[in-house]
């Protein structure tokens, strides 16, 4: 069903998505970038949707409490505590470590908002969980989703954060202003 749903979403709006090393992304932390909309939460899940990836991300705590609570938990959210986000990368790397299969999307921006630098709090995860770090990715300008894949860390942040934002680079998000390029 969620496949169908997803495939709807995307004829109805024009949008196309792109898979580039599935495989190795099935088990990483994923960056979501850039990130200047609502919509990203659709059209991000739309994707793995369509190809019946599970995904995991995080958001803020309450939106998985109360009424509404059970959707967002059904769409793969875990709830974060902002306030106490000190041991996200505790948590998550323990989520690593329990399953064989796992993608945790975050949008290291942080917000909907423009921003000086992205939290680097993704780079951490995906060090502590010995797991590559993928580009997951919404084009607005060219109505493409996806996954543009990859990179092992190295012993260098900066050469690690250069790769990444080379490839960030040419995409476009919904509200491009709220977008900074400058990812560190």
């Amino acid at each position: 069903m969620k496949k169908l749903i997803a495939r709807f979403v995307f004829w109805i709006t024009g949008w196309k998505a792109e898979l580039i090393d599935l495989e190795i992304a099935k088990r990483s932390v994923m960056i979501a970038a850039p990130h200047t909309s609502n919509w990203d939460l659709v059209y991000m899940v739309g994707v793995f949707w369509q190809y019946k990836i599970p995904v995991k991300f995080f958001i803020k705590d309450s939106y998985t409490k109360g009424l509404h609570g059970w959707y967002f938990r059904w769409l793969g959210g875990i709830g974060i505590n902002r306030k106490e986000a000190g041991n996200m990368v505790e948590t998550a790397a323990k989520l690593f470590e329990r399953e064989k299969e796992l993608i945790i999307v975050i949008p290291p921006e942080g917000t909907r908002k423009r921003v000086d630098k992205w939290k680097k709090g993704f780079y951490f995860i995906a060090q502590k969980a010995n797991v590559p770090v993928s580009f997951g990715f919404l084009d607005y300008k060219n109505k493409i989703g996806g996954v543009g894949g990859f990179i092992n860390l190295s012993d260098s942040f900066e050469n690690d954060m250069d790769k990444i934002q080379t490839f960030y680079k040419t995409k476009s998000g919904k509200f491009p202003e709220l977008y900074n390029e400058v990812i560190y």
